[in-house]
């Protein structure tokens, strides 16, 4: 909302959000204002402001970025923001020809030129595609199991992390876990979804919903290895 001198009156300005991508680099250097701002956007899809409400253009899509290194001068994110994203992915470094690919591009006066490969439309039908890709109830039982697992280990024979996980994931991440397996199983060119599909994104799906104890963070125990132990465990149908 911004007040208007000459109307004297206050007028809606829409910001960055209204946008089919929106990219929030390093967002645990924004305050926790601009943060929670986000948790009706990338759940609702819409933004409320007043008494007005705004749907959101299709599709809709937020990337953030995080440096896991520099801590100083950021917020903890909250974990019902951190829980709206579908996925975590680890980005390692760059391979030696993609890093003389960034060398290149950066000391070269040239413009780089933007080919769109795909738009709005033909991202809509694939999303809709994704969503007839077959799902068998085994397979739902199955990502049932894997984050049960997170919550009891224990009634999963997982005595070993019933210590070391203080939170398991939410029912977020059988939603996510069954989105991911079905968008794995469309770029395979499947129809349908198989355990490997699952297994495939489980690491991505679940490393930023398991909350790890004061003792796995001093045994230096990852998300990353619970996941993989939950995985090794648990029965494949």
């Amino acid at each position: 909302m911004i007040y208007s001198v000459q109307k004297e009156q206050f007028q809606i300005k829409k910001g960055p959000v209204f946008a089919n991508f929106v990219l929030a680099d390093e967002i645990n250097r924004a305050p926790a204002k601009v943060q929670s701002a986000l948790l009706e956007a990338m759940q609702e899809r819409q933004v409320t402001i007043g008494d007005n409400t705004f749907p959101l253009d299709k599709p809709f899509l937020v990337m953030a970025t995080q440096n896991p290194i520099e801590q100083e001068g950021t917020y903890p994110l909250p974990e019902a923001q951190v829980d709206r994203f579908l996925l975590k992915v680890v980005i390692g470094y760059p391979t030696r020809n993609e890093e003389q690919m960034i060398i290149r591009q950066n000391i070269s006066s040239a413009p780089v030129e933007i080919h769109a490969l795909v738009d709005p439309k033909e991202i809509i039908e694939a999303q809709k595609i994704v969503e007839q890709i077959y799902l068998d109830e085994k397979i739902e039982r199955y990502i049932v199991d894997i984050v049960f697992a997170t919550r009891n280990p224990a009634e999963y024979g997982l005595n070993d992390l019933q210590g070391i996980i203080s939170f398991g994931a939410s029912p977020r991440a059988s939603i996510g876990l069954a989105r991911a397996a079905r968008a794995y199983a469309f770029l395979r060119g499947r129809g349908y979804v198989i355990p490997e599909d699952v297994r495939a994104v489980s690491h991505d799906v679940l490393r930023h919903r398991i909350g790890l104890s004061y003792e796995a963070e001093a045994n230096n125990i990852t998300a990353d290895e619970i996941i993989s132990d939950i995985l090794n465990k648990i029965e494949v149908p």
